[in-house]
């Protein structure tokens, strides 16, 4: 009932001038499983291979036209992910990038500075040795420059500084309970960096599971 509700609502959205979306799951394999692996994925990370999905999407960017995108998740998160971005595509939440962190040689930095959208990448939380919640392919960062990782003066990525004043609401940017909150809470139960005290992380959204 609810995916005839849906389909239906993607139906009318399109027959009105709006792009139905579109997006799928599969195993990692192929060329994606060989740029990865020794890249985002090693040896000793806290999830294997077989338990991450290669998710492809539609999303809208900052040019007002629709993209195809590729996130890294978990399996057990892949159909909630993608029900989260169908939300943020039909209401034309737009995204500056979204590509595999191994575009960028799963450096997080160059993928932020970027304001790349990423999701896996098996790394340890920033001056720690404890796994990121990215390492088990719980987490996404979305739109980094305009929703900044904020800890005192420190600002991740830098060209994030100008949007730390969260009264703006600049193109691609993410409030206490806009949609974007709302859709990751409802269809995946994450919850959002920008509620934490401090350090504040406006752009990463989480499982609360490892």
């Amino acid at each position: 009932m609810l995916k005839a509700a849906i389909a239906t609502f993607a139906a009318s959205l399109a027959g009105a001038g709006q792009p139905a979306f579109e997006g799928s799951s599969q195993p990692i394999r192929g060329e994606t499983r060989e740029r990865i692996v020794g890249s985002s994925w090693h040896r000793g990370c806290p999830v294997h291979i077989s338990k991450l999905r290669l998710l492809e999407l539609h999303h809208w960017g900052f040019d007002g036209d629709v993209h195809r995108g590729k996130l890294v998740v978990h399996r057990a998160e892949d159909q909630e992910i993608l029900a989260v971005m169908e939300r943020l595509f039909n209401r034309r939440f737009p995204i500056r990038r979204m590509a595999l962190i191994d575009r960028y040689g799963a450096d997080d930095r160059r993928s932020l500075a970027a304001d790349n959208t990423s999701a896996f990448n098996c790394r340890f939380v920033a001056g720690t040795s404890r796994w990121s919640m990215h390492a088990f392919g719980r987490a996404i960062d979305i739109n980094p420059v305009e929703n900044p990782y904020v800890s005192g003066s420190h600002v991740s990525p830098p060209a994030g500084e100008p949007y730390t004043d969260r009264s703006r609401d600049a193109e691609g940017m993410i409030h206490a309970g806009d949609l974007v909150v709302r859709a990751f809470a409802r269809k995946a139960g994450w919850e959002w960096g920008g509620n934490w005290r401090s350090p504040v992380d406006y752009q990463h959204f989480s499982s609360d599971r490892g």
